[in-house]
């Protein structure tokens, strides 16, 4: 095959909202990109939809990219680098998965790691992602990665021991944040209005509530007082989020997921 200039083994969920992402962004051509996938529907349509290149061996992503991605799942992510052997020798690997430490990764291939966690609004252009380099891991490389995940939203460089927090809030966020949004617009349904209407009111607030607290750079506790008025509407419905623990509930969830993390970490061991 051609040399690719990113490679990905696996193109489930998350790796191919990061392709897309790229791909929107005009960060680089479709021809750039190689994957192996096993799963055929979703091969045929991420190719006949962004028109990048397959393979089912992944020693063809490891051989002709410059920079090969880990898609898997994480209990598979050291038998991949271990079955890939040699291949990744001078390589940079980027490893998606959560619980898999750096260390663990450098000990079973000779590539330069680097753990990027990310979430599928990178599809969109509007990831949070953090990212962590190895021992092996040059200042260069380290750079490639800032711009390529810059480029889909928000890149943040963090230690590899705080990846696990990071699989918490940005990797499982997404999926909290449409909990709220759901419970937001089931409220309103509840209130009268209609589910569609209630779903698209809810989360077009959380979009402008997100743009405003980034674009002004005011904290939370700021934009809330903006809201309430005393004795109003607002104060009243926050009354009841407190009474009932919300707040801590929501900071537990990222807890319990960021313990997850470091069990994942552990059964890898």
């Amino acid at each position: 095959m051609k040399p690719f200039a990113f490679g990905f083994i696996g193109a489930g969920k998350l790796a191919g909202s990061v392709i897309r992402g790229l791909l929107l962004k005009k960060f680089c051509e479709p021809a750039a990109i190689v994957a192996s996938e096993p799963n055929t529907e979703t091969r045929t349509q991420l190719q006949n939809e962004l028109g990048i290149s397959f393979t089912t061996a992944n020693t063809e992503v490891a051989e002709t990219a410059e920079i090969v991605f880990l898609g898997v799942k994480p209990q598979m992510v050291l038998p991949v680098l271990r079955q890939l052997g040699g291949a990744l020798t001078n390589k940079l690997v980027v490893s998606f998965a959560a619980g898999i430490r750096v260390a663990q990764m450098e000990a079973v291939t000779p590539a330069r790691i680097m753990r990027v966690l990310t979430n599928t609004p990178s599809a969109i252009g509007r990831a949070a992602s953090a990212f962590a380099g190895g021992s092996r891991a040059t200042d260069q490389d380290r750079e490639k990665i800032r711009a390529m995940f810059s480029a889909i939203g928000l890149a943040v460089q963090v230690d590899d021991d705080q990846m696990d927090a990071v699989t918490a809030l940005a990797g499982s966020g997404p999926a909290f944040i449409y909990a709220i949004i759901e419970a937001l617009a089931h409220g309103g349904e509840k209130m009268g209005l209609s589910k569609q209407s209630a779903l698209r009111l809810a989360a077009q607030t959380a979009l402008g509530a997100s743009d405003l607290m980034i674009t002004s750079g005011d904290s939370p506790a700021d934009l809330i007082k903006m809201v309430v008025t005393p004795g109003g509407t607002t104060a009243a419905g926050l009354r009841v989020m407190d009474e009932r623990g919300i707040a801590d509930a929501i900071a537990d969830a990222v807890k319990v997921a960021t313990e997850r993390a470091q069990e994942m970490a552990r059964e890898n061991l």
